[in-house]
C-alpha cells in the first residue's frame, strides 16, 4: 500500500490527483488524508459512508513499537504487530470524519480522525499516552491535583459520580492527567481527532492550539467516574513562554467528541499570568484553541528523478505565526494536500520523519480564498536515496504476498513485495548518509527473515538488497478443542493479544483471541496463567479459561499446569499447551473437556 511505484510521474497521472482528492486534512497540528474543499459555512454531512482504507505504526511514550493493541475503524477491528503496524480495507466510514482509535490498557484512547476519499488511503503514526495516575483525593471534600509541569484539575466537593450507575461517588479520586504542549515536537503523533472543531453554531473551523489535557477519574476498584451534573471542574493549562505573546486573552474551550472524531465548543478560557484557566462539565480532552477558515492545498513531492516519495511528514504553518502549523504525510504516490489558513503567507516544509530536527526542502507560499496547488515539488537529490531488490522464501522462489520492515533512525516503514518478490521505494533522508536496517517477511508461508543491514546514500539510485523471508515462524493461532469439537483462531485473518498484569499476586499473564469484527464476532476464547518464572520448558499454573461455546459460569477443575514451549523476548513468541477440565453450573455440573494449544507474539 505504501511502497513507491518504479516509474516517473507524468502529467497525466498529476492531473489525476488533483481530480480525486486524496488528502490529508491540514489543520493547526492535524495529521490527516483525506477530501479537501473550501469551506463554506453549512452544517457538516456527518452521515454518509464510503469505502475507505487506513494503516500507519503505533508507539508507545518511549517511540517504541506497541504490539497488540486494539485498532477501530468504522465497524472494523485488528490489533497492531510486532512492528505496532496495523492496516485495514474496504471499510465503511463517515466520509466527512471518519475515525481511527486505537486502545491499550494504561493508556489513553489514541484518536485520529480524517476526511475519506472513495478508494485512497490514509496513514497515519500515532503516539500513546500513558495513563498515569498524577495524585487523588478524598470526594466528599474535592481537591486540586497539579502535575509537575503546571496542569492543575481542581474539583469542588461531592460533585463525583460512578459512570455506569450515575450515583454519586464517595471515597478517594484518582486523577489520571497529561498535558499536551503545543509546542511539543510529538503533538500531531499524540493529539486526538485533526483539530477540526465544531463551533457553537455547529460549523466546522480549523483550530490553533494552545494547549490541551487528558483527564480520566477513577475510583478506589477502578470505576470510571465523572463529574455530577450541574458542578463544574476547573482546569488550568500551563502557557510556554515561546507562544505566550501571540495568545489571546480569551479563547473558545473544546472537548473531544468520540461519537464523531471532532473537537467541540464547549466554554471558554482565560489567560491569567503563563496559564488559561477555565471550567469544565466533563472530563475527556479538552483543548484550548483559536478557531479560523481555511482553504483546499495540495501538491505531489517527488525526487529529483521525478519518483514518489512516500510517507514523508510535510510541516505548513503561517509565517507570521509558526504556532499555527499542521502535519500530514504523502501517500504512496508522493501526493499530500488538505486545508490550510486563507489569506496568509506560509510555509511549507518536508521532513524524512519526526526525527529530524530540520527539514530537508522548504518553500514560501501564500493563500487567498481561493484552493491553491503547488503541482509537482521536487526535493534535491541529496534529501533521498533508493532501494531496491528481491525477496526469496525458504525454498528459493519468489515471495508473492509479502513485505519489507525498513527502519530509519529508529522508525519503521512498510513497504509491499510485488508479485514477482521485488521491491523499490524512495526514502528521504535527514543526513547525506544513513544506516538501516530490512526486514522482509512472507505471509503465504509465514516465515520472517532475518535483518541485514545498509547504508543508504543520499542520492544514490542503486542501492539494491536481496532479501530472505525464511528462519522465523511467524505463525500465530489459538487452537482448542471442547468434548472433542476443535476450533480454530489464526492470525492473520483472526486477531489474538498476549496482555500480562504486574501488579497481581502473582503476576498473570492473559492470552485471547477472536474471530471477525467489532459487533459481528464469531468465535472468541481467553486464558489467563501465573507469570513468575516463566521460560521456555517452564510449566504455569492456569487461572482461567473461556470462549465462546461455554457459559460465564463455567469453573475450573483442580489445578492445571500450562506447559510454556516457546518465550521468547517481547515481540517474538509465547507458545504452550494445556488439558484441563472445565465443570458447568449446577445442578446439571456439566464436564467439559478442554485441549488448549497457543502460539503469539509478546507484547508485555
Amino acid at each position: 500500500m505504501f511502497s513507491i511505484h518504479s516509474k516517473k510521474i507524468a502529467a497525466a497521472l498529476f492531473a489525476s490527483f488533483i481530480a480525486v482528492l486524496s488528502i490529508f486534512i491540514i489543520s493547526c497540528q492535524k495529521e490527516l488524508s483525506g477530501e479537501g474543499f473550501t469551506i463554506t459555512e453549512t452544517p457538516p454531512d456527518l452521515t454518509t459512508k464510503i469505502n475507505s482504507a487506513v494503516s500507519g505504526f503505533v508507539t508507545d511514550e518511549n517511540d517504541a513499537a506497541v504490539n497488540g493493541a486494539a485498532v477501530q475503524v468504522g465497524g472494523t477491528s485488528t490489533t497492531t504487530d510486532k512492528y505496532g503496524y496495523f492496516e485495514v480495507s474496504n471499510v465503511q466510514v463517515v466520509k466527512t470524519a471518519a475515525v481511527v482509535t486505537v486502545i491499550k490498557p494504561g493508556y489513553f484512547k489514541g484518536i485520529k480522525t480524517y476526511i475519506a476519499t472513495e478508494n485512497k488511503s490514509a496513514f497515519f503514526r500515532i503516539k500513546l499516552i500513558p495513563k498515569n495516575n498524577s495524585g487523588n483525593f478524598d470526594a466528599a471534600a474535592g481537591g486540586t491535583v497539579v502535575l509537575n509541569n503546571g496542569l492543575s484539575v481542581s474539583l469542588p466537593g461531592s460533585a463525583v459520580v460512578v459512570v455506569s450507575s450515575g450515583a454519586a461517588y464517595t471515597g478517594s479520586v484518582n486523577v489520571a492527567a497529561h498535558w499536551l504542549s503545543p509546542t511539543a515536537a510529538d503533538l500531531n503523533r499524540i493529539m486526538p481527532g485533526d483539530l477540526r472543531g465544531l463551533d457553537s453554531l455547529g460549523f466546522i473551523k480549523s483550530l490553533t492550539t494552545y494547549g490541551m489535557a487528558a483527564v480520566e477519574l477513577t475510583g478506589a476498584s477502578g470505576e470510571l467516574l465523572q463529574i455530577a451534573s450541574g458542578k463544574k471542574a476547573t482546569l488550568s493549562f500551563p502557557l510556554p513562554a515561546s507562544v505566550a505573546s501571540v495568545a489571546p486573552a480569551t479563547l473558545p474551550l473544546w472537548y473531544f467528541d468520540e461519537s464523531n472524531g471532532l473537537w467541540k465548543q464547549e466554554g471558554h478560557a482565560v489567560k491569567n499570568g503563563n496559564s488559561y484557566v477555565g471550567n469544565v462539565s466533563h472530563f475527556s480532552f479538552w483543548n484550548c484553541d483559536v478557531p479560523a477558515n481555511y482553504v483546499r492545498f495540495d501538491c505531489i513531492i517527488t525526487d529529483a528523478a521525478g519518483y514518489p516519495v512516500a510517507n514523508a511528514l510535510v510541516k505548513i504553518s503561517v509565517v507570521s505565526n509558526p504556532q499555527n502549523h499542521r502535519y500530514g504525510y504523502t501517500d504512496s504516490s508522493g501526493y499530500t494536500g488538505g486545508l490550510v489558513p486563507d489569506n496568509s503567507q506560509l510555509l511549507l516544509e518536508v521532513f524524512s520523519d519526526y526525527t529530524c530536527a530540520g527539514a530537508i526542502f522548504s518553500q514560501n507560499f501564500t493563500t487567498s480564498n481561493a484552493a491553491v496547488s503547488l503541482g509537482i515539488i521536487s526535493i534535491p537529490s541529496p534529501a533521498s536515496a533508493t532501494v531496491s531488490g528481491t525477496v526469496v522464501n525458504c525454498s528459493n522462489a519468489a515471495v508473492t504476498n509479502g513485505f519489507v520492515i525498513l527502519i530509519k533512525d529508529g522508525v519503521y516503514f512498510r513497504h509491499p513485495i510485488s508479485s514477482t518478490g521485488t521491491f523499490s521505494f524512495t526514502t528521504t533522508l535527514c543526513n547525506s548518509n544513513s544506516t538501516v536496517t530490512l526486514t522482509a517477511e512472507d505471509l503465504v508461508s509465514m516465515q520472517g527473515g532475518s535483518p541485514t543491514t545498509a547504508t543508504l546514500v543520499a542520492g544514490n539510485n542503486t542501492i539494491t538488497a536481496a532479501l530472505s523471508a525464511c528462519g522465523t515462524s511467524l505463525d500465530e493461532f489459538l487452537n482448542y478443542s471442547i468434548n472433542g469439537t476443535s476450533y480454530t483462531i489464526v492470525a492473520p485473518p483472526d486477531n489474538l493479544i498476549q496482555e500480562a498484569n504486574n501488579q497481581t499476586n502473582p503476576p498473570l499473564i492473559f492470552v485471547s483471541g477472536y474471530v471477525g469484527q467489532a459487533g459481528s464476532i464469531t468465535n472468541s476464547a481467553s486464558m489467563g496463567f501465573t507469570k513468575t518464572g516463566i521460560a521456555a520448558g517452564s510449566t504455569q499454573t492456569l487461572i482461567s479459561f473461556s470462549s465462546r461455546q461455554l457459559s460465564d459460569s463455567t469453573n475450573l477443575t483442580g489445578n492445571t499446569n500450562v506447559n510454556i514451549t516457546e518465550y521468547g523476548a517481547v515481540g517474538e513468541f509465547i507458545a504452550g499447551n494445556f488439558t484441563t477440565t472445565l465443570t458447568g453450573a449446577p445442578p446439571a455440573n456439566t464436564a467439559y473437556n478442554i485441549t488448549v494449544g497457543f502460539r503469539v507474539r509478546r507484547t508485555l
